[in-house]
C-alpha cells in the first residue's frame, strides 16, 4: 500500500486517514519477526569477551530449552531475551522485555525482564556486586520460573561446542508468537480496523 494521510496535525486527522494507517500498520505489523530476526543477528560476532558470541548464546539458550520441551512462546524468549544488549548495555532485559510484552505471559514478561538480575548470582561476586540480588524477590510468584530459566537455558549456553540450532529452526516459532498481540492497546485495533 502506498496510501498516505493528509494531515500535518494528528488533530487534524480523519477517519479516512485512520483507515489507511491502519492498513499500512497491519502490513508493518506482520513483517514483526523478520525485523527483530535481522536485529538479533546484529549481536553475531559480538563476543564481549565471552567464549561465544552473543548470538551463540541466544541461540544455544533456546535450543536448551526447546530441547528441553519448552512450549514456543517461552523458546521465543529464550531467544529474545539479550537481544537488548546492543541498544540498552546497561539495562538490557528492559529491552528484550519491552519487545515481548505485547506478545507473551505475564509470567514470561516478568522472567525476561528480571532474567539480569539472576543470571548475577552465578558471576556478581565476581566483579564486586551481591550475587544474592534476586533474594529481594524470593516471594515474586515467578522467582522460581525465573532461577530456572538461568540455571538451565541461560547460564549453561556459553559452550563454544555446544548443540546450537540455527536461527531458520525458531522463524516459524517468532512468527506464531510476535504476530498476534496478547495485550497491547492496539490489540483491538488489530483485530477489528476501523470502517467508514
Amino acid at each position: 500500500m502506498n496510501t498516505r494521510a493528509t494531515f500535518v496535525r494528528m488533530q487534524d486527522s480523519t477517519r479516512e486517514d485512520w483507515q489507511a494507517i491502519g492498513g499500512e500498520f497491519i502490513e508493518f505489523t506482520r513483517g514483526l519477526p523478520e525485523r527483530v530476526a535481522r536485529h538479533l543477528q546484529i549481536l553475531e560476532g559480538d563476543y564481549g569477551g565471552f567464549p561465544v558470541d552473543r548470538y551463540t548464546h541466544s541461540l544455544q539458550t533456546a535450543t536448551r530449552a526447546l530441547r528441553d520441551g519448552r512450549d514456543e512462546e517461552y523458546v521465543v524468549c529464550a531467544l529474545l531475551h539479550d537481544i537488548g544488549d546492543t541498544l540498552g548495555t546497561m539495562n538490557h532485559p528492559d529491552i528484550a522485555a519491552a519487545i515481548l510484552k505485547p506478545f507473551v505471559s505475564d509470567e514470561n514478561h516478568w522472567m525476561v525482564q528480571n532474567h539480569g538480575i539472576f543470571q548475577g548470582h552465578y558471576f556478581f561476586h565476581h566483579i564486586g556486586l551481591d550475587r544474592n540480588l534476586r533474594e529481594h524477590f524470593r516471594a515474586h510468584p515467578c522467582f522460581d520460573r525465573t532461577a530456572e530459566f538461568c540455571e538451565l537455558y541461560d547460564n549453561p549456553a556459553f559452550d563454544p561446542k555446544g548443540e546450537t540450532l540455527p536461527l531458520s529452526e525458531f522463524m516459524p516459532m517468532m512468527q506464531r508468537v510476535l504476530i498476534q498481540p496478547k495485550q497491547s492497546l492496539y490489540k483491538a485495533a488489530i483485530e477489528q480496523p476501523a470502517t467508514v
